[in-house]
């Protein structure tokens, strides 16, 4: 089992998070928790980077969703990069490619 790791960089835009090693029922609360502490005002765009993420289960699903609404809770928005063929394919099963932006690569994220 891999741990999760979780590192922050500011842009101008807005905080980009990197995901790396297993989102799932033990670490997703940590991605919550670590969610909760940024500061995000109207208008900025949190980006999850999820290119070096190995796995999600439902729990770290869950954790998305939950940054969704924090997102849109502060008038921010939200786009998760470089997902995970696996996660894309569940995120689309689920309708969840309609609520996210989704995007192929960090620049591009950034860059919307």
């Amino acid at each position: 089992m891999n741990p999760l790791d979780l590192t922050v960089r500011d842009t101008p835009k807005g905080p980009v998070v990197e995901v790396i090693g297993e989102l799932d029922y033990d670490t997703s609360p940590a991605l919550r928790g670590l969610l909760q502490t940024l500061p995000l005002e109207r208008g900025q765009r949190l980006v999850l980077e999820l290119a070096r993420m190995e796995f999600c289960d439902s729990s770290g699903i869950s954790a998305l969703i939950a940054a969704h609404n924090q997102t849109q809770s502060a008038g921010a928005d939200i786009a998760l990069a470089a997902v995970p063929a696996n996660t894309l394919r569940v995120l689309r099963l689920v309708g969840l490619d309609q609520v996210f932006a989704l995007h192929p690569d960090i620049e591009s994220a950034i860059g919307a």
